[in-house]
């Protein structure tokens, strides 16, 4: 006679059970909940993919855009590598406000209102001020660049900003002496940038430099790219761009600029701070913990360079770290 097993009621089969890969994977775990989450919320404030315009819609200019593009080259920063097609660094973007696939804020971005639009810039100056895009077009500057940028992730790409030295706008609020950093900050609308729907990151996007590093001539900030005013995905209206750090320091649509006298907390250093410093300066002596850096991937070719010691730009900003 056989015995016979009755399956208790908590039972389940074998191929039933969730694999350990799966349930030891914390970080699948946590995406695929998110991505839950986002959905429904995008579904019940009407932020669906049919509710986002196209990103090759023209873009109406301001009379002072107009005078102001295609800017005059200025031609002491010059490239060693070809620069990187329009459509290339258009289409591979990390805007994590909107998604980690490099591919979405291309489209994703375009839900995001970007005018009007203003720039608060306070703290020890004596002169704070509230910037509209439209005023730094009337008030700094404005000239192209041709610089190459280097992500955190090993890739690369060269490409022709405009807009003004960052050190002119801190000249026109005067800090006080007291003075050693400033910090920046970007909007924050999680309805429609669902990614900052992720509460367990610290929301908005912060970074910041000392107050020598914004001073330096190659810090700048960036109004247009390739002879017109920036797309949403590449951080419009107006970001910042330092081309001897990794590109997460240089955070897009700024909202507020404050001038402070400590080192401030920013985005990345606070959630991972083993992989990203607070100096980030590109360093191909120095692996991220997780791959890594002394060569780089030029994005849109099959190049792949030996990663410079401040990208190539050591001439102008070594002295700030001897």
């Amino acid at each position: 006679m056989s015995n016979i097993i009755l399956p208790k009621s908590w039972n389940m089969a074998e191929n039933e059970a969730t694999p350990e890969s799966v349930y030891m994977d914390r970080r699948s775990f946590i995406k695929g909940t998110s991505l839950v989450t986002l959905a429904t919320a995008a579904s019940f404030y009407g932020c669906t993919v049919n509710s986002t315009p196209h990103p090759n819609k023209p873009i109406e200019l301001t009379a002072n855009e107009k005078e102001s593009y295609p800017a005059k080259r200025n031609k002491k920063y010059k490239l060693n590598r070809q620069m990187t097609e329009e459509r290339i660094a258009a289409s591979f973007n990390n805007f994590f406000e909107f998604s980690e696939i490099k591919s979405d804020p291309k489209y994703l971005a375009q839900r995001m209102e970007t005018s009007p639009w203003e720039v608060e810039v306070s703290g020890l100056v004596n002169k704070p001020r509230t910037f509209n895009p439209d005023d730094f077009y009337k008030l700094m500057p404005v000239e192209e660049r041709l610089y190459r940028f280097r992500c955190v992730e090993a890739w690369a790409m060269a490409v022709p900003w405009t807009g003004f030295p960052l050190k002119a706008l801190i000249d026109l609020v005067e800090p006080k002496s007291s003075a050693t950093h400033i910090a920046m900050t970007t909007f924050y609308k999680p309805f429609t940038a669902q990614g900052q729907l992720a509460f367990w990151r610290p929301w908005p996007y912060t970074e910041a430099l000392t107050l020598e590093e914004a001073a330096n001539e190659l810090a700048f900030m960036a109004l247009g790219i390739y002879g017109r005013p920036l797309p949403k995905q590449h951080g419009a209206p107006v970001r910042l761009v330092i081309p001897w750090k990794y590109g997460f320091k240089s955070i897009k649509s700024i909202v507020k600029i404050e001038v402070i006298d400590y080192r401030p907390p920013t985005f990345w250093n606070t959630v991972l701070p083993l992989e990203y410093s607070f100096e980030a300066n590109v360093d191909p002596a120095i692996s991220h913990p997780r791959w890594p850096q002394a060569r780089e991937k030029m994005i849109g070719t099959n190049a792949v360079r030996a990663t410079r010691l401040y990208n190539g730009y050591g001439k102008y900003v070594a002295h700030l770290y001897t």
